[in-house]
């Protein structure tokens, strides 16, 4: 299956990729199918039913709102982002639901959606959706798995074969570390080389470099949003928002001329981190990175070498964007990047691997060097649980993002040092994150049963 840069990097809205996106575009692609049915007409009721990790921090996450906003036929990428609270708030009011901004019809919520306590086999993040006539006959079901990074999958795709998914063909098609690297010195192409080469197969090089420009865009006024933005985030934890107290501490030490120690340089990549992921908290727009748990990482590395180097260029951000996610599609493809699955390895770590390989692909890595930073990055990632407090994407996961930034930067660095020889691979890291993943207990993978979730006091 082709992964394309754009699968990866996706501009949606929080608090939560597999939570919030990925419920959001399967209710989207729900109604979306009805009308094509001629169904959508003579709908009167739909049902919502979640499972698993969905249902268990399914309100924390903000599942069933963005359930509604997708059967309202809005889209993570163009909704207006200071609509939803209104727009949530009148179907919950008037027991009413206005499907694809076409057919209003009953709803009511307490009847209409449901947290089940059970899972399905296929993964964690499941939900069904069902449309019924006025005689209560089932018109259409359809069952959605949320697999992380706000990717879905129906059960009709499941159940496709190989020919009817219609596979992108690329020319350096890999699907590990050791192939990637083998292509690249076979070819005498960097990573950010081959990866454009890739996309090339879908789109013109200007329009990729472009589409990668726009997201760049969205995640620095996301960094933006979340420096001038002031309060409480929303959820019952009252999370003080910081990025914008430490924001102004910090322009006070720039502007009396302090020396930029590590120590000082270290506060500005932990900021840009703490912005994106307080702005992800409140429900904003933001790009998943490769998830929205994780959404701080990559953009706060880049933000802090785009803001301090002198020797920035567009270039470097277009494949800054292509090395990662060649991790990033290594790690999908060969573990995976949802929590409810690997628990946060799976996000974090994933993102800490991409932000380090992009770095370290612009400081001028060979593809060997990229790959070790990639791997210390994942490596010192590894078993750490996704055990979020009341369910909330907010503690752990804001101070998570920025932690995870600075061990990023560490990595790229540590492994420019070297020639890339090393002595675990990242291909062997990523097959160990997907083994302990699958030996994690499922109170540590989103689920708020376990960890931090149930040990620390909630408000």
């Amino acid at each position: 299956m082709f992964i394309s840069v754009f699968d990866l990097f996706k501009i949606g809205i929080g608090p939560s990729s597999s939570h919030t996106v990925g419920p959001m575009r399967a209710a989207y692609s729900f109604v979306d199918d009805l009308l094509k049915q001629n169904d959508l007409q003579n709908t009167v009721r739909v049902q919502v039913k979640l499972y698993g990790s969905l249902a268990a921090t399914g309100v924390g996450h903000a599942t069933d709102k963005a359930i509604l906003l997708g059967l309202m036929g809005f889209d993570p990428e163009h909704i207006d982002t200071q609509a939803t609270t209104n727009l949530i708030e009148d179907v919950v009011e008037n027991n009413a639901i206005r499907l694809n901004q076409q057919k209003s019809i009953s709803f009511d919520y307490k009847r209409d959606v449901l947290f089940l306590d059970e899972s399905l086999p296929y993964h964690p993040n499941a939900m069904e959706l069902i449309a019924y006539n006025d005689g209560e006959e089932i018109l259409y079901k359809e069952t959605y798995y949320s697999i992380g990074g706000g990717f879905i999958i129906s059960q009709r795709q499941l159940t496709q074969t190989q020919s009817e998914t219609n596979d992108v063909k690329v020319p350096y098609p890999f699907h590990s570390a050791a192939e990637l690297l083998s292509l690249c010195k076979t070819h005498h192409l960097s990573i950010s080389e081959l990866m454009l080469e890739n996309e090339k197969s879908l789109r013109s090089e200007t329009e990729i470099r472009s589409k990668i420009m726009d997201i760049w865009k969205v995640m620095q006024q996301c960094i933006h949003n979340g420096l001038i933005n002031e309060g409480i985030l929303p959820g019952g934890l009252n999370v003080k928002r910081r990025a914008k107290k430490i924001h102004d501490k910090l322009l006070n030490k720039k502007n009396s001329n302090l020396i930029v120690t590590t120590f000082h340089a270290m506060e500005w990549v932990n900021l840009f981190a703490l912005a994106v992921n307080e702005e992800n908290a409140a429900g904003g727009r933001v790009v998943t990175a490769p998830t929205n748990g994780a959404a701080g990482i990559i953009p706060a590395v880049l933000y802090y070498y785009v803001t301090f180097s002198k020797d920035f260029s567009e270039d470097k951000v277009v494949r800054f964007f292509l090395s990662a996610a060649a991790v990033g599609i290594l790690c999908k493809l060969n573990a995976s990047i949802s929590g409810a699955e690997v628990g946060c390895q799976g996000e974090v770590g994933s993102a800490c691997a991409m932000a380090s390989a992009g770095l370290a692909e612009i400081l001028g890595a060979s593809p060997e060097q990229v790959e070790h930073a990639a791997e210390i990055g994942l490596e010192h990632n590894l078993g750490l649980t996704c055990d979020p407090i009341g369910g909330l994407v907010q503690v752990p996961c804001i101070e998570r993002n920025a932690i995870a930034a600075v061990k990023a930067i560490n990595a790229a660095q540590m492994a420019l040092h070297d020639e890339g020889e090393h002595f675990v691979t990242l291909d062997k890291v990523i097959q160990t994150m997907k083994e302990t993943g699958k030996d994690m207990s499922e109170k540590y993978k989103e689920t708020s049963k376990g960890g931090l979730a149930v040990n620390a006091i909630e408000c």
